[in-house]
């Protein structure tokens, strides 16, 4: 049950958030300066590389590196290919993970590494791989550790992670806010000298800025009825989030959100691009999940028995309205199976900067969810 007096009492939240997920969402502008910083500092900026590498193939553990790995694909393009290496072991803990290079990997081939913790054994000894196939390594990572010893020097490229204190405090959840922009803005800036795609020193101070707006917008002392991130979490309580996506980059924004909704508070949700959404999704929202599917909800004893789970499509665009577009297909869609729907559009900007809004939003909805509901 979402406890809805909590999402506007900011001293509430704040007891609340044990793990840090409100600090880490509203200090991601300053994560993104600090590791553009890092990445500056490590000689990122001063690369003069021969030519765009064949492949540039992502290893690291969990949500963190696979939303890396996600973004960077969908801002590259045709490019080069992005490839995430997934890892293979017993249990998802440090000393179980072990990655493998393609058979095909080589010279002509960049390997990013991008984790959160930096003990992993499975990716020092990828990394000494790749170094021996002759691959060019970079890893991000947190300073003083196994991971950055074996990197830093002669194996590859090391940038140490932009961290914070309190990250110390609680585990990190792969889906925190503050990991992913401290593990992709070192990214950015690299694949911008490989020329892969656009992300000077000026577009990650841009997504800063407007990651800094998020935050006043979206903050615990903004009221629910004026805070987007607030209302979107309180429509979500009780519900199956149908996250629909339009735009190239709203793709891992959604693909980002459904992950975040599912560790952060537990809460499952389908994700898909439009316009296959329409196709993928009618039979969910005929069914059972539509709001009017369940008749007898009505007579529930509002006491005693749970609500039905019931859908709501969540519309996330990065592009204006108008032009070519799906979205009144979709409006039409979820009105006639009875579905509420909520949608979020960002203002004008870069890619860069739209995305960075995108994922923000998100992120403090999701937060909100998992404050709100105890989880």
């Amino acid at each position: 049950m979402l406890d809805e007096s909590l999402l506007d009492s900011p001293e509430g939240l704040a007891e609340a958030d044990r793990r840090g997920l409100l600090r880490g969402a509203a200090e991601a502008g300053a994560r993104v300066r600090t590791a553009a910083r890092h990445a500056a500092e490590a000689g990122i900026n001063g690369l003069k590389p021969d030519g765009r590498p064949r492949a540039v193939l992502i290893a690291g553990p969990g949500a963190a590196a696979t939303q890396t790995a996600d973004l960077l694909g969908t801002l590259a393009g045709a490019g080069s290919p992005v490839t995430r290496l997934a890892p293979t072991g017993v249990a998802p803990a440090a000393g179980a993970l072990r990655w493998e290079l393609p058979g095909w990997a080589g010279s002509v081939d960049l390997l990013l590494i991008a984790t959160p913790d930096g003990t992993e054994p499975g990716l020092a000894l990828l990394a000494e791989q790749a170094y021996r196939r002759g691959c060019t390594v970079v890893a991000v990572a947190p300073a003083r550790t196994p991971l950055a010893e074996t990197v830093n020097g002669s194996v590859g490229l090391f940038v140490p992670m932009a961290t914070a204190p309190y990250d110390q405090d609680e585990p990190l959840a792969a889906s925190a806010p503050g990991v992913l922009w401290a593990l992709l803005t070192p990214l950015l800036a690299l694949l911008d000298r490989t020329g892969l795609l656009t992300a000077p020193p000026e577009a990650l101070e841009k997504i800063a800025d407007r990651l800094d707006g998020i935050a006043e917008r979206c903050g615990p002392a903004i009221a629910t009825y004026s805070n987007p991130a607030k209302t979107l979490a309180a429509e979500l309580a009780e519900a199956l989030p149908v996250v629909w996506t339009e735009g190239v980059s709203a793709g891992p924004a959604g693909r980002r959100f459904a992950a975040a909704l599912a560790e952060l508070s537990g809460t499952p949700a389908v994700v898909a691009e439009l316009p296959e959404a329409l196709a993928a999704h009618s039979a969910l929202l005929a069914g059972r999940l539509a709001a009017g599917a369940d008749p007898d909800d009505f007579f529930r004893d509002r006491v005693e028995e749970a609500p039905a789970l019931h859908a709501r499509v969540v519309l996330l665009r990065d592009r204006p309205i108008g032009g070519l577009t799906a979205a009144p297909a979709a409006r039409d869609l979820a009105l006639t199976h009875d579905t509420p729907i909520s949608e979020l559009e960002p203002e004008a900007g870069g890619e860069l900067e739209t995305l960075a809004e995108l994922i923000a939003v998100t992120d403090f909805a999701a937060v909100y969810l998992a404050l709100a509901s105890g989880a």
